[in-house]
């Protein structure tokens, strides 16, 4: 979803019916669109809208995507969706223990992209964080001992 629009060759014109909730993107504008990026998941025949365009590039300077799976159990049952404030916390071993006056290691992360694994049944998220903690979280997420904390969506 990253990839430029290359040409006006992968777009097309329609004519739909005028709705008040929708905000599509006008014939005229179809070359304005050469270049940028889908902000959004596009499947083919999506409409677009503004919002689904993006000429930000992810991950931006100084940061990195870091792809995270997850069983259900280490994570919350509230859908998680781009664009949530999340903490990946490393979980205790295979024993379990936890080592008195200890904190657990937390990395703060923004969700990109979610998507279930149909053959293991595991979530994968990914998450941009900071470029100086992609190497730890990635190395913590290959374990397969982390969790995730979806924090407040205030704003």
């Amino acid at each position: 979803f990253q990839q430029p629009v290359p040409t006006a060759t992968y777009l097309m014109t329609v004519q739909i019916g005028l709705d008040p909730a929708l905000n599509p993107l006008s014939a005229s504008e179809l070359d304005d669109l050469i270049g940028q990026r889908a902000a959004v998941d596009l499947s083919a025949g999506s409409l677009v809208t503004a919002e689904s365009m993006t000429d930000e590039v992810l991950p931006s300077e100084g940061q990195s995507i870091v792809g995270v799976s997850l069983t259900s159990a280490m994570m919350p049952s509230e859908p998680i969706y781009a664009g949530d404030l999340v903490r990946i916390v490393s979980t205790p071993g295979e024993a379990g223990e936890i080592r008195e006056g200890t904190t657990p290691v937390t990395i703060e992360a923004t969700v990109v992209g979610v998507r279930g694994v149909a053959e293991t049944g595991e979530t994968l998220v990914d998450v941009t964080v900071d470029k100086s903690e992609a190497a730890d979280l990635a190395s913590r997420a290959a374990t397969r001992k982390v969790a995730l904390v979806l924090d407040s969506r205030e704003r």
